[in-house]
This record gives structure tokens, sequence and C-alpha cells, in this order.
């Protein structure tokens, strides 16, 4: 029920006193643990087998939706105690800003953000050069990707390029955003 929402920004409800469509354009943000007893894998106490059928729970055609997957791991005491400051909210924010502002440019306005392009838009803005794309080629290939995850890696690596301020999506941008698919390496990897 959730991929309709997510891949056309809308829901449409059929009941026996007709059809309703809805807007439904939203970020979906989810947490789960690393393990079913919640533990990072080399602390569990669940075998490989459960800790794999725990993350295949989580469907593929809707993991084929959801462009971010990170693993987040547990905070060591040194940076909970000002070990080394972390970059300020403010500067995060400008580039935010920044990179929001080029995408309204490249689009006229047309786009809130990369996430909402289509095939056409994302191909005139973020077509790999020789070394991206077989950099791509060997992701898909290695991690079993589909073409639906093939367009997600394109456009968080359009965003990435846009938050460095680079005109052209370049391997960097295209390895990052493959490494922002954690779920995807644990399941095929």
């Amino acid at each position: 029920t959730m991929r309709q929402p997510l891949e056309e920004g809308r829901v449409t409800i059929s009941r026996a006193a007709g059809t309703f469509t809805f807007p439904s354009q939203f970020m979906l943000v989810a947490a789960m643990n690393p393990t079913p007893d919640g533990k990072m894998p080399g602390e569990s106490r669940c075998s490989p087998r459960e800790i794999q059928g725990y993350l295949n729970r989580v469907s593929g055609p809707l993991l084929d939706r959801i462009d971010l997957h990170i693993e987040v791991p547990p905070v060591k005491f040194a940076e909970m105690t000002g070990g080394r400051p972390g970059e300020p909210s403010a500067a995060i924010r400008g580039r935010v800003i920044a990179a929001r502002r080029r995408q309204h440019a490249r689009f006229g306005g047309r786009f809130a953000c990369n996430a909402r392009l289509g095939g056409r838009e994302l191909q005139a803005c973020a077509t790999p050069d020789e070394p991206s794309l077989e950099l791509l080629r060997h992701a898909m290939q290695e991690l079993q990707l589909s073409a639906r995850a093939y367009d997600r890696i394109l456009k968080v690596a359009r965003t990435i390029a846009d938050l460095a301020g680079a005109e052209a999506v370049t391997a960097e941008h295209v390895l990052e955003a493959v490494q922002c698919r954690s779920l995807d390496r644990q399941l095929w990897g």
C-alpha cells in the first residue's frame, strides 16, 4: 500500500461509492534495528540466518522506492563527551538551501527536489560519464539492483553533486550514492 504514494505522490481509494484520488507527497523516514534483538551484528546472539531473515522482512519493491538506507553505528563515548565537534547545523543548512536553489533554477520551479524527477528530467541533469557508468554497471551486477534502484542512485548522486556545488555528476557522487543503499548491500552483498 505504500508503493503508490511513494512513487506517484498520490493515493487512490476505491469503494462502492466511487474511486477517489488524493495527493500524497511525503517524505518517509523509517528506522529498524540491525538485528532481531536490537544489537549490532557482531554483538547479537542471533544466527546469521536469523539476521538475514529479519532484514528480508522489508519487501524488495518497498525498499526499491526508498532513496537512502543508512546504517547508523553507535556513538562512541569520546564523541559524546566532546571528542571532535561535528559540522555546525548552520553550515549544513546553507549548503542545503544552495542545493535547493540550484535544483529550482535547473527546472524552473517545476520540481521541488531531485527526488521528484521523472526519467527524462533525470537523464537531462544526471547522465553519468564513462567512469560513473562503469561504477553503476558494477554496482548493479554485484548488488543485483533493479532499474528503479538505478534511478534512485542517480537522483541521490545528483543531489550529492548539488550539495557539493558541482555542475556534473561524477563517479565520486555515484559512489557515495551507492554507499547510501546499505540494505541492498546487506541483503545481497
